[in-house]
């Protein structure tokens, strides 16, 4: 495995995109729309059948440590069938899940279904990024991979307006519209994509041993970006979720709906910061992007609970959407860059995808009992502190953006080398470990 395209920087400008990106791009904002159409809907309609708020709550995480569980999973069955095919697959359990959902005659019914439907989303979601992997030209890797999550990010804003439309229809209602919404991603990348992505490992004589995470484990800056997926996971999927909402009516003293605009003007500076970083990744480099957006995000994250203002709280939060989105895009492109193009990369880009879900997860618990314990400030400072870990995780990485050489990243390649591996030699730009 080894980062070994040929490849010169500055040419990332005058590179387009490959036509499979784009759509992969658009079934992530059909995917996004439609998971943030039940969004609004699963707890009422968990609480519909006379159950608690904590089992309310079980649903929704339970689907999180289903998708986490299965993650490892995902990666070999990628590594083995091909992306395409776990993606399809992905979407359709997605899809019968969701359809399942809307049926739902019990509590426990619910449960059920809706931790299946982790299972599918791990599986597409851990194919797509490794289809972006292959399919992205190497010398644009960033800019593709901020198009692919801007998609998603622009989805999870329209889908729950929408969602909130629908819950007046029927509880029921947008399981019926995710579903569809799955089906029509499905139909959009199963047929565009299809004969476009290389078959199964077994018959594409051009393809690379699959990645191994133990091997990607030796390159420092795969470490980094597993770190830093962590405290992304940690920070933007866990805590602004859980606490920022909370801090806002219950320490700042303000509506509801106050809370919901929080998340919006986040969600604004992220997709403006997206739009950016991509581009500024594959031009100088994936560690300047990276590490300005987790002191962006370590400082407005820390200070946010400080903060007495509702107006200054809600321009900190943009600021905390524009280091999220700084860092997301190239923390990507590292770990496209060291799996490369050749090789199937599941079983890593699984490990990435389970750094993130761990720390959405550990998140919200561990903040959560912070602000208990010591108020809501100690619970964004540590919030911060986690993102500023991982800063340091950077300061030691090495950059691998194509045609950038490092000693660091050599290092790994000999150490690799002395563990028994096979790692092609640098050729004039960074490598990783091979196997």
């Amino acid at each position: 495995m080894a980062v070994d395209e040929n490849s010169d920087a500055p040419t990332a400008a005058r590179t387009r995109l490959p036509r499979e990106i784009w759509v992969l791009v658009g079934a992530a904002f059909v995917i996004a729309i439609g998971f943030g159409l039940v969004a609004p809907a699963l707890p009422a309609f968990a609480r519909s059948f006379d159950v608690g708020v904590t089992a309310a709550s079980f649903v929704i995480s339970l689907f999180a440590v289903f998708r986490l569980g299965f993650a490892p999973i995902s990666g070999r069955l990628v590594a083995r069938f091909g992306e395409l095919r776990i993606y399809v697959v992905g979407l359709c359990i997605s899809a019968l899940s969701s359809g399942a959902c809307a049926f739902a005659a019990d509590y426990w019914q619910l449960l059920f279904f809706r931790a299946f439907g982790g299972i599918g989303s791990t599986m597409f979601t851990v194919s797509a990024i490794s289809l972006l992997v292959r399919l992205a030209p190497p010398q644009a890797r960033g800019r593709a991979s901020g198009m692919w999550a801007t998609g998603f990010l622009l989805g999870n804003i329209a889908g729950p307006m929408l969602g909130g439309v629908l819950v007046t229809i029927s509880l029921r209602a947008p399981f019926f519209v995710y579903t569809v919404a799955l089906v029509v991603a499905l139909v959009l990348s199963g047929l565009m994509l299809r004969g476009r992505t290389g078959g199964s490992p077994a018959n594409d004589p051009d393809a690379a041993p699959a990645a191994s995470f133990r091997v990607a484990w030796r390159h420092p800056a795969f470490r980094a970006a597993l770190a830093a997926s962590f405290a992304n996971g940690w920070t933007v999927f866990g805590v602004r979720v859980a606490l920022v909402p909370l801090f806002v009516v219950e320490a700042l003293r303000q509506r509801e709906d106050w809370a919901g605009y929080a998340l919006a003007v986040f969600a604004v500076g992220n997709a403006a910061a997206l739009m950016v970083s991509g581009r500024l990744a594959d031009r100088h480099g994936r560690r300047p992007p990276v590490m300005a957006g987790l002191v962006v995000t370590a400082v407005g994250t820390g200070v946010l609970g400080l903060i007495g203002s509702l107006p200054l709280f809600l321009v900190v939060s943009m600021v905390c959407g524009a280091g999220s989105g700084l860092v997301n895009p190239p923390m990507t492109a590292v770990v496209a860059d060291v799996i490369g193009s050749k090789a199937r990369g599941g079983p890593v880009l699984a490990g990435f995808q389970m750094a993130a879900d761990v720390g959405a997860i550990l998140g919200p618990v561990l903040a959560g009992a912070v602000a208990e314990v010591s108020g809501f400030a100690a619970a964004f400072v540590l919030t911060g502190a986690v993102s500023a870990l991982a800063l340091l995780f950077w300061l030691r990485a090495p950059e691998t953006l194509p045609g950038r050489s490092s000693a660091a990243v050599d290092a790994s390649a000999a150490a690799a080398v002395s563990d028994g591996l096979t790692v092609p030699r640098p050729q004039g730009r960074d490598t990783g470990p091979s196997s």
